[in-house]
């Protein structure tokens, strides 16, 4: 059947606005007949929509971005256990520990004291005997398709979220598509409100038209020198792993870093993945340094 590009925009626009809503309410009771509103969508039939294009139920967003913030309200505030429970929408501390402690593999007060932050030290404390492993390669220059994100690096999951909905109806993804998140700024020195970020996708080749239509536009991933570190945990503990990378390894390994945004390259699902076993390869720019000129020695006479 030809695809109508009108036709699957305007259901990309309505299910948008709804990624958007759960992202923005997070803390409040989840109504489906008022998300259905936002989708102009029938209340019978619009989360059948949701899930198929998104690939898990409006119930299941919902589950997957609390415990995710929860996770880093844990790992980064003091607010006591219970009122993170509260906030996440779980009835009592009970039911909040019970499904914690199934996705993240320890209970809530265990994963503050014991979790995968905590393996770090604090920026002052960096030691050389950390490690992850980096390995050194060659990228080519590469299309991608993707969503500016403006603000918080920990919410460019929402624009995922829009991006995977876009590529998904639109009929985008191939066996081998990849997903990248590109992060322009250091978000130890820019305000949070001004961090600049993009949402990435591989561009299937060729082309297709409807690819080019907003929000989609088209990215081009510098190519050339990289490090490249595999770090293999919750994507809110990725801050250390940055500033060992940057602070310890980088100035150790003898490289330059060059003038171009890190990107990361997400290996693993997500919505299907414990977030201990998610896989990030994190790629850092490296300067290509000519040899230097062969030396001309002059060889002195006695006076």
């Amino acid at each position: 059947m030809p695809a109508n590009p009108a036709h699957q925009i305007s259901y990309e626009r309505r299910l948008s606005r709804v990624t958007s809503y759960l992202h923005e309410h997070l803390d409040e009771d989840l109504d489906l007949n008022r998300l259905a509103e936002i989708a102009c969508m029938s209340p019978y039939h619009w989360h059948r929509i949701y899930r198929a294009i998104h690939g898990e139920s409006v119930v299941a967003t919902v589950k997957r971005l609390r415990l995710q913030r929860a996770a880093t309200l844990l790992a980064r505030s003091s607010m006591a256990i219970e009122q993170i429970a509260e906030f996440s929408g779980y009835p009592n501390l009970q039911s909040f520990t019970r499904i914690f402690a199934a996705v993240y593999g320890l209970p809530p007060a265990r994963y503050r004291k014991e979790g995968s932050h905590q393996q770090f030290p604090l920026p002052d404390e960096l030691s050389a005997d950390l490690h992850f492993p980096v390995n050194i390669t060659s990228v080519a220059t590469q299309q991608l398709l993707s969503i500016d994100n403006l603000g918080s690096y920990m919410g460019i999951s929402k624009t995922f979220d829009i991006l995977n909905g876009c590529a998904a109806s639109r009929q985008l993804f191939r066996p081998d598509t990849r997903w990248i998140g590109i992060y322009y700024d250091d978000a130890m020195t820019v305000e949070e409100e001004k961090l600049r970020s993009k949402a990435c996708i591989s561009a299937p080749r060729p082309l297709p038209e409807q690819a080019l239509q907003s929000p989609l536009s088209v990215t081009e991933l510098r190519g050339g020198k990289y490090a490249v570190l595999t770090y293999k945990g919750p994507y809110s503990d990725m801050q250390p792993v940055y500033r060992w990378f940057f602070g310890v390894w980088l100035p150790a390994s003898g490289e330059e870093i060059d003038d171009a945004p890190p990107f990361e390259e997400y290996l693993n699902n997500p919505r299907d993945t414990a977030p201990t076993e998610l896989l990030t390869n994190i790629y850092m720019p490296l300067r290509v340094t000519e040899p230097d000129p062969p030396m001309d020695f002059l060889i002195l006479g006695s006076p």
